[in-house]
């Protein structure tokens, strides 16, 4: 059996987190380490580790966790806009092999990223 993510230690709040959102298929906590003023990460509760393990039966849960980001994006006051990250796999950075998304805001962010 594979050891539980971090990730999911904190959907089982077997460890702490400071959660802005969560509804019965998504949890919003702050990240640890932000990049921006605000950097929250989105992450399902079904354990799915990378964007390319996704399924057709993940179509409708991927799409929720874009509604509730809308919803946390409000909740945070990000008027002005917010950035969304998600990295898949080791090269592009993905630490944690659950898949979940970075929500960042509150400053002025340049292109091209990275």
């Amino acid at each position: 059996m594979s050891q539980k993510t971090v990730f999911q230690r904190i959907i089982d709040r077997e460890i702490p987190a400071e959660i802005v959102y969560e509804d019965e298929q998504c949890i919003a906590f702050k990240d640890i380490h932000p990049a921006a003023p605000v950097h929250i990460l989105v992450v399902p509760k079904k354990p799915i580790p990378t964007l390319t393990d996704l399924t057709p039966a993940d179509e409708a849960l991927i799409g929720h966790l874009f509604v509730a980001m809308k919803t946390i994006a409000a909740q945070l006051g990000l008027k002005s806009g917010f950035r969304v990250v998600c990295n898949c796999g080791p090269d592009a950075g993905q630490e944690v092999m659950h898949v979940h998304f970075h929500m960042v805001g509150g400053r002025t962010f340049g292109w091209p990223p990275g």
